[in-house]
């Protein structure tokens, strides 16, 4: 058997363990409710808050909302002795006190607009541009992502938060618990970028795209 390039069987690996994901059954107006508890930190519309570690979630896909509410509820986010503010968010999560409740939260984010957000990140956008090239079969070239890859939407996102956990997923601060199994696919994918200045460069990169 020819001997695949790292990159390509990465990918080959990414795609042959990814299934697509149903969007979750929620009940807008009782997420509104449930969002209550989420509003000092993230916002009444999802814009989320740098001086609280609060990202934006205004629009975000439900299925992806739907999924790290459960891992923070379920210990496989905010569980690590480093991620200190995924440990506080674990708690918040876990006032959603079932399945329904975390589908109508779910639901009720994805009716917010996406936020226009300002950058903080001091990086070259044109050589993370070149970097985000392999991004692309997953997230899209817009960052839209793409719900049959499990790959998250990163546009509309504040950058230091894009930059925080692309530096989680290198530490092994998230895609290492066995649970994890998309976080495990995303984390040699965040190691490609070997150095800090890289990390700048794609997030500056990722800031510009709408």
């Amino acid at each position: 058997m020819k001997k695949l390039p790292g990159i390509a069987l990465i990918f080959m690996i990414v795609l042959s363990n990814t299934t697509a994901v149903n969007a979750a059954e929620g009940d807008a107006e009782k997420g509104k409710a449930l969002f209550a508890v989420c509003l000092a930190c993230h916002g009444a519309n999802g814009e989320g808050n740098a001086a609280l570690n609060a990202p934006a979630n205004g629009g975000q896909d439900e299925w992806y909302v739907v999924r790290q509410l459960n891992n923070f509820r379920a210990g496989v986010r905010g569980a690590h002795a480093s991620d200190i503010f995924g440990a506080q968010m674990r708690p918040m999560a876990l006032t959603l006190v079932n399945e329904q409740a975390v589908n109508d939260v779910a639901a009720y984010i994805a009716t917010l607009p996406v936020p226009d957000l300002t950058t903080t990140i001091e990086g070259n956008a044109e050589a993370g541009k070149k970097a985000f090239a392999i991004c692309v079969a997953c997230h899209g070239a817009s960052g839209e992502g793409n719900v049959s890859l499990n790959a998250p939407r990163l546009s509309g996102q504040y950058d230091w938060y894009i930059k925080r956990q692309i530096e989680n997923f290198k530490t092994g601060i998230r895609g290492t618990d066995p649970k994890d199994i998309y976080g495990a696919q995303m984390r040699p994918m965040a190691m490609i970028l070997a150095s800090d200045e890289q990390v700048r460069d794609v997030t500056a990169y990722i800031a510009t795209l709408k």
